[in-house]
Parts: structure tokens; C-alpha cells; sequence
């Protein structure tokens, strides 16, 4: 049976760090109220670099790991919601950065669900034998499109990119189950406008700069717990399998709290969740490959350990996968 397993891991993680104190400097608020509320003490952002910097960066060291050549990638998707254009995709950017002349190149914008979004496209490609491999990216450059003046959405959100090369595989493991979903009559939870459709023929003014985040803190919060708790007891189930059968579960690192409450409701002890929270901030998209790259780098990850990704967003969407590594 051909399955699509995770062969190599690597990240683009902005230099520059902001901890709650710089951010207590420019509005009213400390590092206590954030850490309380969110798990966040620090966040990295982008010194002026936009997201197609971070993705080839991540793609580079991605490849360099796998020890495989740019020309011999067939596929290439990157998740995110802060591409440096419309078009082209921030996929077409990397290809060319990396010298991937053979790939087909695409975007996907599910938000914070994006990366399990694209892993289970190119997962389908690959099982279907149209692709034997894949680069599959989460970025976001968020702080671009945050209010800084806004205390209860900028302090949450950090930049970086990473991502994984599956490889067409045919031995046990790999990605086994998933579950994907959208709940698109609550779209105005989480929002980031684009243009408005102002042009020579209507009295629309023409907007100058995109929209900022806006998000319903408490939906978000409800809607979170309950689709991390929902995702795993389906995906356990339909493996058949038990939470004590899973070697760590990750989560999308939006807010520590909601971590705390799913693992409360689904009774697993909190420490099986990896949390990286603290020093990354809500980096949506690469939130999930980020933790996955930082536990590689650890050595937390052994072939046959399986994992639950679980992630939720705007759209809203949300995600779950079960791999084994």
C-alpha cells in the first residue's frame, strides 16, 4: 500500500524577538496580563524580510536534510495567509529561490489549519501516484497585518516558516488518518480583509493597504477546545487506537489555555501536548510545523511514534491528522 511519510523537517525563523516587555513599552499592557491570557512571553518577527524569505529559507534546509537534489522536488505547496503578492503563489517564489525546475507549485489559504490542509493534498498526490514526493510549507508574516495599536490581537501573533518533505513510501506509517472540516457561516470570527472591489466603475474608495485582524477572541476559544477535542476522539477511533497509543499530540499553538482546557475534556495528561507557545507566539499556518521541526531537532521523534496534528482558524476550518513517523 503507498503512503506519503514525513522524511525531513526545517524551519525560517525570524532573528529579531519581541518578549511582552518590548510590546509594554509601545501600549498598555505587561508581561504578566499576556502570559496569563495566552502562554506568550516573546514572539519573532520579521526585521523587514517578507514571507517568500522565510519559506525558501525553511525549503532550503528542508532539502539539505533530506538530502535531496532542488530539480528532483515534483511538488511544492505552501499554506498561508500573508503571501508576499496576490499572484504569483508564495509557492512559484520558492521554487525559484530553491532551483525546483520540475515542481508544480501552489498555494492554500485555510489559516491556522493551512499546514494539515496541505499536507493532506499532497498526501492524496502522492498516494495516487501522481507525485513520489512533496514539499509542504506553513508561513505567515502576521505581523503585517496586526493592529499594533490593537492590545488584544497584536500581542498574540509571531512570523516564521517550516515545513516537511514527504516521500512516497511503501512500509507501514506515514500519514493514516485525518479529518478536515469548515464552518463557513462563522467566516466573521476571524477576519484579515483584502482590496475592496473598488474600481473606475463604482463609488467604492479604493483601500490603500489591506486589513487588519479582527477575531472574536471568546468564538475562537469555544470553537478551538471543542474542534481539538472533537479531532482527536475521531481520529482515535477510526484508527482504533487509545490516547495512550499516541506518542505526542500537537497542537496549533494559538493560546496555552485552550490546550489546557481540550486536554482537561479529553482527560490526557498535559504535558503528552507539546507547547512551544511561549517563545513563538500564534505563528498560524507554520505553528504546527514549527513544533514538529523544534521536537525533530530535540531527537523527541522516533521511527513508529505516532502523533496527533490538530489544528483549527479562520474560515473557519479546522484539522487532524494522525501520523506515524
Amino acid at each position: 500500500m503507498v503512503t506519503s511519510r514525513i522524511a525531513a523537517t526545517g524551519a525560517g525563523i525570524p532573528d529579531q524577538i519581541i518578549t511582552n516587555d518590548d510590546l509594554a513599552k509601545i501600549m498598555d499592557t505587561s508581561d504578566e496580563w499576556i502570559r496569563q491570557r495566552t502562554g506568550i512571553g516573546e514572539r519573532h518577527i520579521s526585521g523587514g524580510e517578507d514571507l517568500s524569505y522565510y519559506t525558501s529559507k525553511a525549503a532550503k534546509q528542508i532539502i539539505e536534510r533530506a538530502g535531496i537534489a532542488p530539480a528532483d522536488i515534483e511538488l511544492i505547496v505552501v499554506a498561508t495567509v500573508t503571501a508576499d503578492y496576490c499572484t504569483p503563489s508564495a509557492a512559484c517564489m520558492v521554487q525559484k529561490e530553491i532551483g525546483a525546475v520540475n515542481a508544480v507549485a501552489f498555494d492554500v489559504t485555510a489559516a491556522c489549519s493551512g499546514f494539515l490542509y496541505g499536507v493532506s493534498v499532497a498526501d492524496k498526490f502522492i498516494r495516487c501516484s501522481i507525485y513520489k514526493n512533496a514539499l509542504v510549507i506553513g508561513g505567515e508574516i502576521l505581523s503585517k497585518i496586526v493592529d499594533w495599536k490593537d492590545r488584544s490581537t497584536c500581542v498574540l501573533f509571531g512570523d516564521g516558516a517550516a515545513g516537511v518533505l514527504l516521500e512516497r513510501s511503501e512500509s507501514a506509517g506515514g500519514i493514516l488518518v485525518e479529518e478536515l472540516g469548515s464552518k463557513g457561516e462563522d467566516y466573521e470570527v476571524l477576519t484579515a480583509r483584502r482590496l475592496a472591489p473598488a474600481n473606475v466603475f463604482n463609488k467604492l474608495e479604493p483601500q490603500k493597504e489591506c486589513g487588519h485582524v479582527t477575531m472574536d477572541g471568546r468564538a475562537v476559544f469555544k470553537f478551538a477546545t471543542k474542534k481539538i477535542v472533537s479531532g482527536v476522539e475521531h481520529v482515535l477511533e477510526t484508527a482504533g487506537l487509545s490516547a495512550e497509543d499516541i506518542t505526542y499530540f500537537v497542537p496549533h499553538q494559538a493560546n496555552a489555555r485552550i490546550v489546557e482546557v481540550a486536554a482537561k475534556k479529553l482527560k490526557i495528561p498535559q504535558e503528552r501536548f507539546y507547547v512551544n507557545i511561549e517563545h513563538y507566539g500564534n505563528t498560524s499556518a507554520a505553528s504546527i510545523p514549527i513544533a514538529l521541526n523544534e521536537m525533530n531537532e530535540k531527537g523527541l521523534l522516533h521511527k513508529g511514534d505516532k502523533l496527533i496534528l490538530c489544528g483549527f482558524g479562520g474560515g473557519l476550518t479546522w484539522g487532524t491528522l494522525l501520523v506515524q513517523w
